[in-house]
């Protein structure tokens, strides 16, 4: 039945209605009206939030700190793609992590469900198309800075980990192999380290560097005055950073700028037998030329992170499965290597401020605000 038939069908029923006035046909629309606002709300009148890609220690932080349950937080084990976006079916909000999929299509189903808010739990946004949420008239906001130490401590944690062989050492001990050969390191005292980066999490690791007595090259688009007044630092552009440092160590987004800032180029430009570490994005680095540079000693050693196709790995089980990223493989190989699957930020500190900032975005979504409105807003250029 077409839509004019529909309307001519509902017109003949009211009209057979006794009692159907102008007052009546107001109250009736103002029942809708209610209905169509509080839609994306549960039986308790408490917004709806689909949270993708939830761990254990994820909803923990978040139950803790989802005060008088004020949201109806559903979690779901699974990340947000093509195949599960259906699941934000009748939610007004979701939430989600940094390798959710949220291109155009799927910002458009999301909005076809009704969903009026993207509540990201991190830092980043690159896996968000900011435009398509403008279109949709979605609001999008995140948590610019949860535990800075975090990372940074757990930057300096790969950097000792490779110069001492840490990980070496402990896989010998335990099946009994005692040996020191192999196991030589470097003081940290008087390195070079290469910073690139100096926000809130390269600031406090260049706070680090220097309490072990290292010399500190600083890069940043926008130089942190008080970093630069410090004894020890001094800002340089990447080529110089590069041919000086020692350990070089990132701390910027992932845009389509910083995109492979470190490849084949930037590789030979660095002292040979550097040390690199990456705890910022995994599309920094072209994983190819790293490789590269690691079968040349060119690349002394690494310590990742983050993986620019760790999507669909890192935060897996894939113990009783076949790696089939060749690339990733590869760079395991490597016993002067060292991965870790984006765990720098997992500290109790960190997840509570993850879970408060989120939430309390989304109060100020329930509270009315919207775009720009929102404290952490993220929007398209020019949005």
């Amino acid at each position: 039945m077409d839509d004019q038939r529909r309307l001519a069908e509902f017109q003949r029923r009211l009209a057979e209605m006794p009692g159907l006035d102008e007052e009546t046909f107001k109250l009736l629309g103002l029942q809708l009206e209610r209905r169509e606002q509080r839609s994306g709300y549960d039986e308790q009148g408490r917004l709806k939030v689909a949270v993708y890609d939830a761990k254990s220690y994820d909803r923990q932080s978040f139950d803790a700190h989802n005060q008088q349950q004020q949201f109806a937080l559903h979690y779901l084990a699974a990340g947000l793609d093509a195949g599960t976006v259906a699941a934000a079916e009748g939610c007004k909000a979701v939430c989600l992590f940094v390798n959710d999929q949220c291109d155009a299509e799927i910002v458009g189903q999301l909005a076809a469900r009704g969903v009026q808010m993207i509540a990201l739990r991190c830092a980043g946004y690159n896996n968000v198309d900011l435009e398509a949420c403008r279109r949709h008239g979605i609001s999008v906001a995140r948590v610019p800075a949860y535990s800075p130490h975090a990372v940074a401590e757990h930057t300096v944690a790969l950097m000792l980990t490779l110069n001492r062989r840490v990980h070496q050492a402990y896989i010998r001990n335990r099946t009994g192999y005692f040996v020191l050969e192999g196991l030589t390191g470097f003081d940290m005292h008087g390195k070079t380290v290469g910073v690139v980066g100096t926000g809130k999490i390269g600031q406090c690791l260049v706070e680090i560097l220097l309490g072990f007595g290292c010399r500190v090259l600083a890069f940043d688009k926008y130089p942190a005055p008080q970093l630069a007044a410090r004894a020890g630092v001094a800002y340089v552009e990447l080529e110089q950073l590069f041919g000086e440092s020692d350990i070089i160590t990132l701390h910027v987004p992932l845009f389509p700028e910083t995109y492979h800032l470190i490849d084949q180029r930037a590789i030979g430009q660095m002292k040979r037998g550097v040390m690199l570490i990456n705890t910022s994005r995994g599309g920094l680095v072209d994983t190819r030329a790293l490789i590269d540079g690691l079968k040349t000693a060119q690349i002394g050693s690494a310590g990742l992170d983050v993986y620019e196709e760790e999507a669909g790995v890192f935060f897996h089980d894939l113990s009783d499965k076949v790696l089939t990223d060749d690339v990733l493989a590869r760079l395991l190989t490597f016993n002067n290597v060292v991965v870790t699957s984006h765990q720098a930020y997992l500290t109790r500190e960190a997840l509570s401020n993850i879970a408060q900032t989120t939430l309390d975005n989304l109060r100020e979504f329930e509270a009315g605000r919207r775009g720009q409105e929102l404290s952490h807003a993220v929007v398209a250029p020019g949005g």
